[in-house]
């Protein structure tokens, strides 16, 4: 997994690991989860970049930077617990994929962004834990029954830490407040070691993550979802991009 630094004008080749489990899963969100990957691969492709499905970590080829997408929950022995009963679509073989794919990328020092699953996996990637369901606060984070085929979406705000990657992906050298599209139950409990808070909601959940020693960085929400604008939906995806472009692989 090499990232030669190219000429502005090159498509980028985005690794995407593949979805395991069938839409006719009889829980919605997996076909949710999979309409999304869908979606990701389409704004990778629609902002300048080549999207590689992954279905192993040795994949043929270069590519200059990976997208964790969403889906359903982690093991939770992979943090040290059993898995309680709200824990669902738990795949050992999808996490054994997408964390081959994540510890591929970093090592090869191309840019990693991981999008709610995503995001949940390097916490636990890097030795954070995560909570397996989170209580009703003060601030809504899924909503109660989501119904496959329409936007299962919380809105609510999110700060943004100035400086930060993530503000980078939304154009903005300063803090940020971004309303986004929420939809899961579990969160980042125990930030692991290696990896700074850099968004955090009205209730102190954890929306954002990034590694300060190299390009690594994730958001809890949804950026990718239907309902919002197109150029907001295209925005972090293109810069993403962008990034995949113009950072050289290590040495």
């Amino acid at each position: 997994m090499q990232n030669p630094a190219g000429p502005r004008g090159v498509r980028p080749r985005i690794g995407i690991p593949v979805r395991l489990t069938n839409s006719s899963d009889p829980d919605p969100r997996v076909g949710e989860a999979n309409a999304l990957f869908d979606y990701i691969v389409d704004l990778v492709r629609d902002g300048g970049g080549d999207p590689v499905l992954l279905t192993a970590a040795e994949e043929p080829g270069r590519l200059d930077g990976v997208i964790l997408p969403g889906g359903g929950d982690l093991d939770p022995r992979l943090y040290g617990e059993e898995p309680g009963p709200a824990c669902y679509d738990v795949n050992r073989d999808q996490d054994s994929l997408d964390l081959a794919v994540a510890r591929q990328a970093i090592a090869a020092g191309v840019p990693v962004l991981g999008i709610c699953r995503g995001h949940q996996l390097l916490n636990v990637l890097y030795g954070g834990t995560l909570v397996q369901d989170m209580d009703q606060g003060s601030v809504p984070h899924r909503e109660p029954a989501p119904v496959h085929g329409a936007g299962p979406w919380a809105w609510h705000e999110v700060g943004i830490a100035g400086g930060s990657k993530v503000a980078a992906l939304y154009g903005a050298a300063g803090a940020l407040t971004v309303k986004i599209a929420s939809g899961h139950h579990q969160a980042v409990a125990r930030v692991a070691d290696g990896l700074m808070v850099t968004g955090v909601a009205d209730d102190g959940t954890v929306e954002a993550l990034e590694d300060p020693q190299r390009w690594v960085a994730s958001v809890q929400w949804h950026p990718e979802a239907l309902e919002l604008p197109a150029g907001e939906r295209q925005a972090p995806f293109r810069a993403f991009v962008d990034v995949c472009r113009n950072t050289p692989a290590s040495a």
